[in-house]
């Protein structure tokens, strides 16, 4: 086949491919975008648990320092949950989360988007490369602080990140090839079937000139 017999292979090839590529990517892009949206709005649900619970019990009577678990929770590190509660104002009372060895501050403007809405969720990021889902939850006192890191949660991200590309990949690719073989099938040119030919030797006859029957009245 001439180099000039392909241009209209390719252009036909992408005229079929082009779509499908558009509605793949929107397809991989919106399966990432579900999927990652589930994964980080579940990676709340034990802390809003732990918030909802520590303040419950702060408005019962119960001391800040005895509603934060006695062991620190190294935030650079560590995969455990974590506690914080403030007052009215924004001051710390008690802690369990930790930061090179110290308390680490929490930005008081989150709470004053509590105290107009209630309990907020949100992602917290005190140094580089720590961050943690967090709730932040209101007690008559101030404010409970419940956070966890984001690790795993986020390598899972990664992970689903991999699998998404390699599927549209493949999809593009596939489909890419596909669309190539059939403009390369349409251009070929079509010979008629030898129906005649495939319908005697079904029969174990080979296909031979027409004779014609004498006349009998000659």
């Amino acid at each position: 086949m001439s180099v000039r017999l392909w241009y209209p292979i390719l252009w036909r090839a992408a005229a079929v491919w082009l779509p499908i590529a558009v509605a793949s990517t929107g397809l991989a892009g919106l399966v990432y975008s579900a999927v990652q949206q589930d994964l980080r709005q579940s990676a709340n649900d034990p802390q809003i648990q732990l918030a909802e619970d520590a303040a419950a019990r702060l408005d019962a009577g119960a001391a800040p320092l005895a509603v934060v678990p006695a062991d620190a929770v190294p935030l650079e590190r560590s995969l455990a949950p974590y506690l914080m509660v403030f007052d009215a104002s924004g001051r710390p009372l008690a802690s369990s989360a930790s930061l090179g060895g110290a308390m680490p501050p929490f930005p008081s403007t989150v709470f004053e988007a509590v105290r107009l809405a209630g309990q907020d969720r949100i992602t917290w990021q005190p140094a580089t490369g720590v961050r943690s889902a967090v709730v932040v939850q209101p007690w008559q006192g101030g404010f409970v602080v419940a956070g966890r890191s984001l690790r795993l949660v986020e390598e899972r991200e990664n992970h689903i990140l991999l699998l998404v590309i390699a599927g549209w990949l493949a999809t593009l690719g596939g489909s890419g090839l596909a669309a190539l073989l059939g403009g390369v099938l349409l251009a070929s040119p079509l010979r008629p079937v030898p129906w005649r030919a495939l319908l005697l030797a079904s029969h174990g006859r080979l296909p031979g000139p027409a004779v014609r029957a004498p006349n009998s009245a000659a």
